[in-house]
């Protein structure tokens, strides 16, 4: 019997954490990408790994890949995001803070997972219902923001710099009245919102689409959570950024903090 989507997904990922808990700890050689930024090894061999999955599975769908690019049919309609090591600087420091990212993108809907390789637990959506598998069983994610705790990205690009900064928002006294910050530097957070365990994520910059963060804003909105960009207009529009929230008031207060830096 043919693997749907979302197991396919599921699969991929996890042929991918594989790869990157076995390097991890291991010299990793490091293909330098400009601006301080770069890949290792394990993010090469983790690429390679999703794409032997997917490609054997599905042949005919292109990929979009962080390391290894376009490939596959130029006019396909269905396409695969892949981010397979989000947060290598923190895994080259012997950080386990770190995802694994495969979506699907196809007939107005997108299929996803994400692998927290250490935890071993893969988040997931068939682009309707959200849920958490470990050992062998599926948990559905329940969103809430009542820990308070809010994930602030605080890694360059800065493309908003004259109206949002992440220094800013945690120096808001409105800020630290109502939430705790976090400071992860990955798309794991996303997971996090989506399972209850933080009540939002905030970032700058593109993360919010693309290889980056396609996978866990799909699973996010799986869950019932609030996405938006930093202004609250949808993703892909506006000043761009991301807040992923876990409800509606948490989603307000948190756009309101941040519309208080350009006033």
């Amino acid at each position: 019997m043919a693997i749907g989507d979302a197991e396919l997904a599921v699969a991929a990922v996890r042929a991918g954490a594989a790869v990157v808990r076995e390097r991890y700890g291991t010299s990793l050689a490091r293909q330098d990408k400009g601006g301080g930024d770069f890949a290792t090894v394990a993010d090469l061999e983790a690429e390679r790994a999703i794409l032997a999955v997917l490609r054997s599975a599905r042949p005919a769908d292109a990929v979009l890949g962080e390391e290894y690019g376009e490939s596959g049919p130029a006019d396909a309609d269905r396409r695969w995001l892949v981010d397979p090591l989000c947060g290598t600087l923190n895994y080259a420091a012997r950080t386990m803070l770190v995802a694994v990212n495969v979506a699907l993108q196809a007939a107005g809907r997108t299929v996803a997972a994400v692998a927290d390789p250490f935890a071993d637990e893969v988040f997931w959506t068939d682009g309707s219902r959200a849920a958490v598998r470990r050992a062998g069983g599926d948990e559905p994610l329940v969103p809430s923001g009542a820990s308070g705790l809010v994930d602030v990205n605080l890694d360059p690009p800065f493309p908003n710099g004259e109206r949002f900064r992440a220094v800013r928002l945690l120096a808001d006294p409105g800020f630290t009245d109502r939430f705790r910050p976090r400071v992860l530097s990955t798309s794991l957070p996303l997971t996090w919102v989506a399972a209850g365990r933080r009540a939002a994520y905030v970032t700058d910059g593109p993360l919010a689409l693309g290889v980056h963060g396609a996978a866990g804003v799909a699973v996010c909105r799986a869950a019932g959570c609030v996405v938006t960009g930093l202004d609250a207009a949808p993703l892909g529009s506006g000043i761009g950024g991301l807040v992923a929230a876990a409800d509606a008031d948490t989603h307000a207060a948190l756009i309101d903090l941040i519309a208080r830096q350009s006033r």
